[in-house]
């Protein structure tokens, strides 16, 4: 399973000494680094983490830019399809303020459970949080809980790329390396009030400061067994022959050879 971590919520609310506010939540964020430090090390040093071959081509780069943010549509299986590559590559995730998320779910997508961490829910303190997993875990996502100031924005942006941490935020985020949406959003298996849902086909869109034009890519998310795939090319109708005006007489085939009837 993945590791969670108590929600700093538990800590003293606004009632109690500033003094002492202030000393509980030094201590939540020392105890937090004291937990992540043994799992990684501080910094990767490649410059891009991986993304599933069906994605290739929706980014400019190779993989996720590290010491970047991206934002993203709130959808649990981009989420799934985008964490599942590093996973498997041995880096560590953490998803941060998202208590409904499937864990059952990530693991279809392939996403490594061994090494997610979960803060459920972090209340208003998720930057907080963010920015303390930031230290050592190389893949973050986080759904904001409430607005945030341009300047903590900058810096939170100022230490991913000190630490070498990519985040990937489930709202509008300033400055994001790229913005990736679902569109067009297909699913396969039902009939006429009958049928079981099997996959769902959908357009992933990206486009950002560094992207010429948009880009698309067509993929099924998820399959019937749970992952992300390349989707089949779309059938174009194709436009009968015409038949010449002086053909008078029907066409059969005979031993694999053309012959007119008759």
């Amino acid at each position: 399973m993945g590791t969670a971590f108590p929600a700093p919520s538990a800590l003293p609310r606004e009632g109690n000494a500033s003094r002492e506010g202030n000393a509980s939540r030094a201590q939540e964020v020392y105890r937090l680094r004291g937990e992540i430090a043994r799992m990684q090390r501080r910094r990767s040093d490649v410059p891009f983490l991986p993304l599933d071959p069906a994605l290739e081509g929706l980014l400019p780069d190779p993989g996720l830019r590290v010491g970047s943010s991206y934002s993203l549509s709130p959808s649990p299986s981009l989420l799934g399809a985008l964490l599942a590559a590093p996973s498997q590559k041995g880096s560590w995730c953490a998803i941060i303020g998202m208590p409904t998320i499937g864990v059952e779910a990530m693991a279809g997508f392939g996403v490594e459970l061994e090494r997610l961490v979960l803060v459920p829910d972090p209340g208003p303190r998720w930057l907080t949080v963010a920015t303390a997993l930031s230290e050592v875990i190389p893949l973050i996502a986080v759904h904001p809980r409430s607005r945030v100031a341009d300047a903590d924005i900058a810096r939170l942006n100022a230490r991913l790329r000190d630490r070498g941490c990519t985040l990937l935020v489930t709202a509008p985020w300033p400055q994001s390396e790229a913005t990736i949406r679902v569109e067009e959003t297909e699913w396969h298996g039902l009939g006429s009030g009958w049928g079981l849902l099997a996959d769902r086909t959908v357009t992933l869109r990206a486009s950002g400061r560094r992207h010429e034009a948009p880009s698309r890519v067509r993929v099924r998310m998820p399959t019937s067994l749970g992952r992300v795939d390349a989707a089949p090319a779309p059938l174009r109708p194709v436009a009968p022959l015409p038949v010449p005006a002086h053909a008078s007489q029907p066409i059969t085939v005979e031993s694999d050879r053309w012959a007119v009837a008759g």
